[in-house]
């Protein structure tokens, strides 16, 4: 690949980044930390066609060349997103299978059945924010971070002890400025805690979704790995809170700093689900993830990625694609007719926790806002600053002003 653009291992400026990728194509080459290659498609149309093309893979092992040829050392940064054997990196009948495994364990109705969980979750945190000193909170910190995290953590049956390890191991793996050391430290200490986790629920079965996988792998062993089911634990906890905190934080600063529409809101004129969904499309939770493969040639947005090449997501840049929101792409407006989004993927790997994290979201933001109807930022926009990740999407604190 010639020319490529390269990515901030920081995430400094996320959607500054993804406007230049856009100008250079809806297909570009781009360079990963470690001067790995990939293919970043940034145009929503050439993006959704990839996601649900056959000829895209998600499994390195049969079909990223670099990684097969030994290119990719295994201390690669970014080696845990391509690594873990799970449906996140599952391919053609892996894929299906694993994936029946996790609908079947994450079905609607258990979903459901977490709404006055959310609930209860939800009144404690804004109570323990209206005694806040001050009246001033980090918002991300005391209210995005640990409203999911709970969620997740009661929907597997993660003890109480082990959350706060297993949330600094979460912070690490979409930490992508993290060095090589680092890194491997860090899924070192998530396998453990993971691995003892299961031992746990398999001394002390509960019925809960480790406790599903677990049986999964117990009863049918055949249809479910050991790795298989640890890995399926690190997808589904770390993906399962961290997207849902971007998606608050980033809806609560679109909110903050775009008054007129709040107060359409606040109104009641404008439903909450409107700011959900262009909130994912505006500012996605997860700006650009890793990695597909092509299993052929693939031509695309003028571009040609060849067999074994590998693909980034780009949904940042995907989210304001001209070609579909028109010129004022850029613009959060709850307004927009078509807010149409790759947040939670397409195709077959489409997020099965979809349900979960807009629930979340419609049931904490009301309630947040409804309580303090009038809190402002502490601090100027420009000031925020961006986790450090290409691929989360949110601020390392948020602070406010809780009545301004």
């Amino acid at each position: 690949m010639e020319n490529p653009y390269v990515l901030d291992p920081t995430g400094a400026d996320v959607q500054g980044e993804a406007a230049k990728l856009r100008e250079r194509g809806p297909v570009t080459p781009v360079e990963l930390p470690g001067g790995v290659a990939a293919w970043a498609v940034t145009g929503q149309e050439e993006l959704k066609g990839l996601l649900a093309d056959p000829m895209v893979s998600k499994n390195p092992n049969l079909h990223w060349a670099a990684w097969i040829n030994g290119e990719i050392p295994p201390d690669w940064p970014l080696a845990l997103w391509v690594s873990v054997q799970n449906m996140f990196t599952a391919y053609g009948d892996d894929h299906r299978r694993l994936r029946t495994i996790i609908s079947r364990a994450f079905t609607p109705r258990r979903t459901e059945a977490l709404r006055p969980a959310v609930a209860e979750i939800t009144r404690d945190l804004v109570a323990a924010l209206a005694a806040a000193p001050g009246g001033r909170a980090d918002l991300r910190e005391e209210f995005a971070y640990p409203l999911p995290i709970e969620v997740i953590c009661r929907l597997f049956g993660v003890p109480d002890e082990t959350r706060p390890s297993l949330r600094r191991c979460v912070d690490g793996v979409f930490n992508t400025a993290l060095t090589a050391e680092q890194s491997l430290a860090n899924q070192q200490v998530m396998y453990g805690i993971l691995q003892d986790l299961v031992e746990f629920r398999r001394r002390e079965p509960a019925d809960d979704l480790a406790g599903v996988l677990i049986s999964a792998r117990d009863e049918e062993g055949s249809r479910l790995s050991e790795n298989e089911l640890v890995d399926t634990l690190i997808l589904m906890i770390s993906a399962g809170h961290e997207t849902t905190v971007n998606l608050l934080d980033q809806a609560i600063v679109a909110m903050l700093t775009h008054p007129e529409q709040y107060a359409r809101v606040r109104s009641g004129e404008v439903p909450w689900d409107e700011v959900i969904e262009e909130t994912l499309r505006w500012q996605p939770p997860v700006a650009n993830l890793p990695l597909r493969y092509a299993v052929e040639d693939i031509e695309v947005g003028g571009a040609t990625i060849r067999k074994g090449e590998a693909i980034l997501a780009a949904y940042a840049a995907a989210g304001r694609d001209r070609a579909l929101h028109g010129d004022d792409a850029d613009a959060f407006d709850i307004a927009r007719a078509d807010k149409e989004h790759l947040s939670f993927g397409y195709g077959v790997h489409f997020c099965v926790g979809k349900h979960l994290a807009r629930m979340e979201a419609e049931i904490s933001l009301p309630a947040l806002f409804g309580r303090f109807p009038d809190m402002a930022l502490a601090v100027d926009p420009g000031e925020l600053r961006q986790v450090e990740s290409f691929i989360s999407n949110g601020h390392r604190e948020l602070p406010v002003i809780l009545n301004s």
